[in-house]
């Protein structure tokens, strides 16, 4: 029972985290997948966005201005998104998880010194 709390708590802070700031829940849910379940390191990040993918879903329907959204300035980052998503994809099982979880961790102390400043 205590597994299953914290694994609800886990991804109501991540869906909270994504709906009030349009992104950042799968940042938080790295690090609670790792203390929470007993993933394989490599299962992590996977797992992440696999949770991660139905709560942006919730979050874009929940969106104030959902009818208005601006596709065609969101069009060209899509485009870029999916090679980059696949190279990603593939490169990830090539790069330590260990190393993974440091560009992670920079990523996440540069974007909130970044947003602090």
């Amino acid at each position: 029972m205590k597994k299953v709390i914290g694994y609800a708590l886990s991804g109501a802070v991540a869906g909270a985290v994504n709906g009030l700031l349009g992104a950042g829940g799968g940042m938080v849910l790295v690090p609670l997948l790792t203390l929470f379940q007993d993933l394989e390191d490599s299962r992590v990040f996977p797992t992440s966005v696999a949770i991660i993918f139905p709560i942006c879903f919730v979050s874009l329907c929940m969106s104030p201005g959902l009818a208005d959204l601006p596709w065609l300035a969101a069009w060209p980052y899509l485009v870029g998104a999916v090679p980059g998503g696949l190279l990603a994809g593939i490169l990830s099982t090539k790069i330590p998880v260990k190393w993974l979880h440091r560009v992670l961790g920079i990523l996440i102390l540069y974007g909130g010194i970044r947003y602090l400043c």
